[in-house]
This record gives C-alpha cells, structure tokens and sequence, in this order.
C-alpha cells in the first residue's frame, strides 16, 4: 500500500522508559493528516469514518483515507513514512494500532498517532477516555492535544495493551477470526468456556527482573483493563513509563471461574490469586511450547522476552 512519508516524533534512541511528559499540542493550522481505516474491524461505521473526515477538511487540514486490503497494510504503511504527513489516524480496533507501532518501530520517525475508536473491545480508547461521535473526534484531531504513548516490546514486537501466556493466549490461539467478526466479545465467551476443559499446557517459568517463579498463566501489561472495561491493574497506564507483571499460580476450570469472578466485578487479585507486581524485564519460558498472545490476537509460543520499549509516541488526546 503506498503512501506518504512524515515525522514529528522519533522511536529511534536509548531504550530507557523517560518519565511521563505532560501533555502537548501539536500545531493547529492546516496539517496533513492519513487516516487508516480497516474495514474489517469490529464495529467499523462508515459514516463516522465519513463525517469525521468531513470536519477535519472543512477545519483546513488536507486529509487523506486509505481502506486497508490485508493484514499488515497499516504496519507496512506506517513504516514508510517520512515527513509528508503530520498526524496518522488509525479507525480500527487495538490490533490496527498495535500495527501502526510496528510500522513506526522500523521507521526512523514517525508522525503524532490518532484513534477513532473501532474493534471489538479498544482497550486502548477506552484507557485514554477517547471520544466515540464523529464531532467530539474531529474536534480533539483538530485540537492536536497529546500524550506519550509508552508500549513494550515482546520479543521485539511492540504491544501496547497486554502480551500473556498460557489459558487466555490459548483461547486466543482457538478463536476462529470468523467468528470473531461475527460474534464480537461473545466468541470470547464462548471458545473461553469451552477452553476450560481443555488440555493444559506446560508451566511457566518467569524471570522477573532476575527472580524466577513458577506459574500457570502470566501476562504483562501496559494498561489496566483487560478485554474492555475490566480492571486487571489500577496501577497500569500507557502514558506513564512501567510495565507491571500479572500471574497466576493455578489454571484449572475452579481457579479461572474465581479469576473470571474477579475480574468482572472488579476484585481481581483480593483472594490472593494472583501476583501482581511493577516489572522491567520479564521472561517466559516452558519445556513445552505454550501460546502467546499480544493486544488480543496470536503471538507465537514461548519464549518471549518482555522488556520496555524506546521512546513514547505523541497521542492525540481529548
């Protein structure tokens, strides 16, 4: 898919997580903003794509939309780019934007970031507080307020939500991409329950920042909710520089109904399930291979490295 090359922020440098900056707006006049729509996502509206589009153009700013035709159209694009574009909007769901930040990884610059919230769950839009009707969009485009956008890197892949490994990441692995696009958060439901008497896999070793322990299932995230609007850590938040550990030392159908309880109602972690903690560096590891996931979509086996990406991205923010 070609397209157009621009910079305003770098990813390239020190791979040391800087402390927050506040944020910042980037110019107001006319800029030259690419919207990259995946029509494929859950809940893609074409009319707000449309009218958000149209509010922008009329606010002076040249804009661009191009649909995506395959996975890896927004990542290929999003690593081309140069200094022709001041601001890529990404209308998609958290796996588009998990894609634009591996474009940006392997650019030496990239642009300001911007989401109009499509997906089946975007994690991301609702850590951020984004607006969701076409006219509250335009307008924080059109504003150019930003955050930084912090991710880390598993295996080298940026994510910018969770990567875990072991009963979530298998149901992940078992989700036909069918069913989810037709079903939505309810294909979840109905592979994770099914995948609660399936075979489990092997344990995992994690290495936490030097200290190794044993678990059932362990993720690291970068926000706190976890598929929507539930909370897995309050501490989490991809505007500031951390990453924080999550395990879980038991996995079977009694321990995941517990942790599943939890997690809706908010209590994730009071019985003492699980082990939370602030993290740098984490490896995973099995004696047999164990899926992982990233941002909600398949990622390979174990090992996995997890460790802090280089420098944020500016995000537009409301």
């Amino acid at each position: 898919m070609k397209l157009f090359r621009s910079s305003t922020a770098t990813l390239g440098g020190s791979t040391a997580r800087p402390s927050s900056a506040p944020a910042r707006s980037i110019a107001a006049s006319s800029r030259r903003i690419l919207i990259l729509a995946n029509p494929t996502a859950g809940a893609y509206r074409r009319v707000v794509l449309d009218a958000v589009t149209r509010r922008l153009s009329a606010a002076g700013h040249r804009v661009t939309v191009e649909l995506t035709r395959r996975a890896g159209d927004i990542r290929e694009t999003c690593t081309t780019l140069g200094d022709q574009i001041d601001t890529v909007v990404i209308a998609g769901g958290d796996g588009s934007i998990n894609e634009a930040l591996a474009g940006f990884q392997l650019a030496p610059d990239s642009p300001a970031l911007a989401v109009i919230p499509f997906g089946t769950a975007n994690v991301l839009a609702l850590e951020l507080k984004l607006p969701r009707r076409p006219k509250s969009i335009a307008a924080m485009i059109d504003a150019g307020r930003t955050a930084p956008l912090h991710y880390g890197l598993a295996n080298g892949h940026p994510f910018v939500l969770v990567v875990s490994a072991g009963y979530d990441a298998g149901v992940v692995h078992a989700l036909p991409t069918r069913l989810k696009r037709r079903f939505g958060k309810a294909a979840y439901a109905m592979i994770a329950i099914k995948h609660l008497f399936a075979r489990r896999t092997a344990d995992l070793r994690a290495e936490i920042d030097g200290e190794a322990m044993t678990f059932r299932l362990a993720a690291v995230t970068n926000v706190s909710r976890y598929g929507g609007p539930f909370v897995i850590c309050r501490e989490a938040s991809p505007t500031e520089p951390m990453l924080h550990f999550i395990g879980l030392k038991h996995d079977d159908p009694l321990a995941i109904a517990r942790a599943g309880l939890e997690l809706v109602t908010g209590r994730l972690g009071t019985s003492g399930s699980l082990i939370i903690r602030r993290a740098d560096h984490v490896r995973l590891s099995s004696l047999a291979a164990v899926p992982c996931q990233i941002d909600g979509d398949r990622f390979a086996t174990t090992p996995v490295t997890i460790e802090p990406g280089p420098r944020p991205i500016p995000i537009v923010v409301g």
